[in-house]
């Protein structure tokens, strides 16, 4: 039986997701096949808590846990945290230095990807498209007609490295862009302003399973809100329809492009890529490799319409990130 030391929690606003992510795993994690322990990582404590909450301080040198004076090691790593520290390389990075097999992607892709303005710098020679942006660091000059003068209203201002939605304000008029770029501010010191793309909003699954990378049923996000914020995200506040109502053509397309960025940058474990199609043109906004995993979330709703059940999706990470 492997030791599965399955990490959620994480520095970030996401971390109460995470938590939901990461007990779900335990919760459908094979326990005929593995030993799960849940492993809660935040700024002021690394803990494993066991099933009647009791919790055991990890140790950092090795990554183990002893309990009741036994010590215990993890042959594999599943990695639920979303944002840092989990989500850009940094935990990707500690576990390569130990040695310890683990399910997302390798450390280069996790701070690449987890940068919205670097990865779409990358992706683009590839004939990847994206909307038009203006990039702000904190401290920079705050020049509003510059700004609209580029990207045009509305548009949207966002943390470039935040997930969930956290941050992001969409901006009909020049006189709300400073309040916008204020509440962005508050998740990350580097902001991306990007023009609005009206079109079909669609969720892109791609992930290894059994050795063949396989785009899943594309999930269509229709928001109740004026985009797909937290409140649509988590809230109920949106539709989310898999498979997409889109043209076998474009299912073939969007699906096309999410697989070539899975494989342009060697990537390993769930990746879950939006798009905005424009005049049946898909145009990435960003690429999540620690996507949500609560029942509610879209990668599990996309396994189960492809037949793969939250067993068998965990399983696999698993086993591949074991044979790696």
């Amino acid at each position: 039986m492997k030791n599965i030391a399955i990490i959620m929690g994480g520095y970030s606003s996401e971390y109460k997701i995470s938590l939901i992510s990461g007990n779900v795993v335990y919760k459908f994690l094979d326990k005929s096949k593995y030993n799960a322990f849940r492993i809660h990582i935040f700024k002021e404590k690394w803990v494993y808590v066991d099933d009647t909450d009791v919790e055991f301080p990890i140790d950092k040198n090795d990554f183990s846990v002893t309990v009741n004076g036994n010590k215990i090691s993890f042959d594999c790593v599943f990695n639920a945290i979303h944002g840092t520290p989990g989500e850009d390389g940094l935990m990707q990075a500690y576990f390569e230095l130990l040695g310890i097999p683990q399910t997302s992607c390798d450390y280069y892709q996790s701070a690449l990807t987890f940068n919205k303005r670097d990865l779409l710098s990358v992706l683009k020679p590839y004939g990847i498209k994206t909307a038009i942006s203006y990039y702000l660091n904190k401290g920079d000059v705050i020049n509003t007609a510059e700004i609209i003068n580029k990207v045009g209203l509305p548009c949207f201002v966002k943390p470039n490295k935040a997930g969930s939605s956290f941050g992001i304000s969409k901006v009909k008029a020049e006189a709300e862009l400073p309040t916008a770029i204020e509440t962005a501010y508050k998740e990350d010191n580097e902001i991306i302003i990007e023009s609005f793309l009206d079109g079909t909003e669609v969720s892109v699954g791609v992930i290894n399973y059994k050795g063949e990378i396989i785009v899943l049923p594309i999930t269509e996000i229709v928001s109740e809100n004026d985009f797909f914020d937290y409140e649509a995200k988590y809230q109920g506040k949106s539709q989310e329809i898999t498979p997409a109502r889109l043209s076998d053509e474009m299912t073939q397309k969007v699906g096309a492009i999410a697989k070539r960025a899975y494989e342009v940058l060697k990537m390993k474990g769930f990746s879950r890529s939006e798009f905005i199609i424009v005049n049946n043109e898909p145009h990435m906004l960003e690429m999540n490799t620690i996507p949500g995993l609560t029942t509610e979330s879209l990668i599990p709703q996309q396994a189960a319409a492809a037949g793969i059940s939250l067993e068998d999706l965990f399983t696999n990470a698993i086993e591949l990130a074991l044979a790696n």
